[in-house]
């Protein structure tokens, strides 16, 4: 009886190891990647692609216009009234290369820039928060105007020098 057993114990692992090795013959579901190469042993799928929806473009009538004058470089940054940015040019990005970065004309030119793309979203009113010494924080601002862009207000964000922190103490060799 043993015997017989044993050979029942048997049995039924050869046939638990030959289930295992046997090769499926199922059709992949619909949740594996597509195989890569020809597509003649793929089956056509007839389903109808979804319409792409166009950009849809936010109007923002009012916004703030970021100037960052420094010696080398104007930066001109046009936000909405969340400060999300909406486009922003530079002295550097509009052609100027060099010591003429630093011009009043390079940020007039940076200026028009930023607010050309700007005027795309319908851009109207804005605040001005000019940050720096440079020459291009009058330059900008006066760009601004000629744009025919209504100044509600000019803010002054510069930082105030007060003589930097404490030094490090000095060495003893």
């Amino acid at each position: 009886m043993t015997m017989n057993n044993e050979q029942k114990t048997m049995s039924n692992s050869e046939e638990a190891i030959a289930t295992v090795q046997e090769p499926t013959t199922e059709a992949p579901t619909t949740d594996e990647k597509p195989r890569r190469g020809n597509s003649d042993d793929r089956e056509a799928v007839s389903e109808p692609r979804p319409k792409r929806r166009g950009k849809v473009r936010r109007h923002i009538s009012r916004g703030q216009v970021h100037v960052l004058a420094t010696f080398n470089n104007t930066i001109v940054t046009v936000t909405d009234e969340k400060g999300n940015t909406l486009s922003t040019a530079s002295a550097g990005s509009a052609g100027f290369r060099g010591s003429k970065k630093g011009t009043a004309y390079a940020a007039q030119v940076a200026a028009e820039k930023a607010v050309e793309m700007a005027k795309t979203f319908g851009l109207s009113k804005v605040e001005v928060i000019v940050k720096g010494v440079g020459l291009g924080r009058e330059a900008a601002i006066r760009t601004l105007v000629a744009q025919r862009i209504n100044v509600d207000n000019i803010k002054d964000a510069t930082g105030i020098a007060h003589g930097g922190v404490r030094p490090r103490k000095p060495k003893r060799n």
